[in-house]
């Protein structure tokens, strides 16, 4: 599970992306089969909401058009629920054991889409208004409270459902410190002695990005009785997963092919993000030059290319495969049913290839 994504591209050798793999085309099987599984709970539990702030739950998972006309609209890959099925499958339990943790940590990623669009003034997701352009920024707030709730309720109603409360609740916390430091950063210096290193980069993505994901499988492993040390290296491979996805987020962000990321070419440079290559590169002898082009805004081409002569390229690779490999021990480290397991590689692997 080495490769990195086929959106990278490079001329240099030893950072080469390798041809794609059989493992990412089943990824696509493994989601659908696990959005399969989970719709109907979680259809069921949006139901029980209020019927406006149930329309606004709709809209944002792309069941419907304002105003409650049916829509097929991406709602996204369903990475995380599709992690609690596998979690509960992985420990020998059937799939349908962990449904109420997919449903749970897919209402909890929702409900902190929702905030997070307010919060950065995102207008459109997947293509469409977000719940606050379209419906206001009061009850977008109201939505995502009530999908935080709904979250919690669907959880406590298993048995063991304390514990796996206190579990979401300490995820959700993480998220919400990543968020903060996601936040901050932005108002700190490009340069100097309060300037962003990396290392708090990578506790930032850790708690904003992989919390959720090693909740997402330790959740699932703990509705299917799973021992504890699996519980513990299912959360351990998400969290180490999610720093290594944001790491190739931020790689695309810079050079990645437009066709393929959706976003235009040095777009993050143009958005003066704070991103894993950027911090490298700005802790280099070309960091003062760097953050110049970065302040003025102008230029980004020569920003890149001086981003990759600094090194914060082949770092962020490095450093991307260097968690991969964190999620290999950590998945071969415990017992885990043979068919899930090799979904479950099949599934990360796909999330940080991200070649289609």
């Amino acid at each position: 599970m080495t490769a990195l994504p086929m959106a990278v591209r490079t001329t240099r050798q030893d950072t080469a992306t390798p041809a794609p793999t059989t493992r990412s085309a089943d990824a696509h099987q493994v989601l659908e089969r696990c959005r399969a599984l989970v719709r109907p709970a979680l259809a069921e539990a949006v139901g029980r909401l209020h019927p406006w702030v149930g329309e606004m739950a709709a809209y944002s998972f792309g069941w419907c058009e304002v105003g409650g006309a049916p829509a097929v609209a991406s709602g996204g890959k369903g990475v995380r629920q599709a992690l609690a099925v596998l979690g509960a499958e992985a420990a020998g339990a059937p799939g349908r054991s962990g449904v109420a943790a997919a449903v749970a940590v897919e209402l909890v990623h929702t409900f902190s889409l929702l905030h997070d669009d307010i919060m950065d003034g995102d207008a459109d997701r997947r293509r469409r208004p977000t719940v606050w352009k379209a419906y206001g920024t009061g009850p977008a707030v109201l939505a995502g409270d009530a999908l935080f709730a709904l979250a919690v309720e669907t959880l406590a109603a298993q048995p063991g459902g304390a514990g796996a409360v206190r579990t979401l609740s300490g995820a959700l916390g993480d998220l919400v410190r990543g968020q903060a430091d996601d936040l901050l950063f932005p108002e700190r210096p490009w340069t100097g002695p309060r300037r962003v290193r990396p290392d708090e980069y990578r506790t930032m993505a850790e708690h904003k990005t992989g919390a959720l994901l090693g909740c997402a499988a330790a959740l699932g492993a703990v509705l299917g009785g799973a021992a504890p040390e699996t519980v513990t290296a299912l959360d351990r491979a998400g969290r180490h997963l999610g720093i290594a996805f944001q790491i190739v987020d931020d790689v695309l962000g810079i050079w990645g092919d437009p066709r393929v990321t959706g976003k235009p070419v040095h777009g993050d440079l143009r958005e003066r993000k704070k991103t894993f290559p950027v911090l490298v590169a700005l802790g280099s002898p070309s960091g003062g030059r760097l953050a110049a082009l970065l302040e003025s805004g102008e230029e980004p081409d020569a920003a890149a290319a001086l981003i990759e002569e600094a090194g914060g390229r082949s770092a962020a690779l490095a450093e991307a495969r260097r968690h991969i490999a964190v999620v290999e021990t950590a998945l071969a480290g415990v017992p885990l049913a043979s068919g899930a397991a090799g979904e479950l590689r099949s599934l990360l692997d796909f999330l940080v290839r991200r070649d289609v």
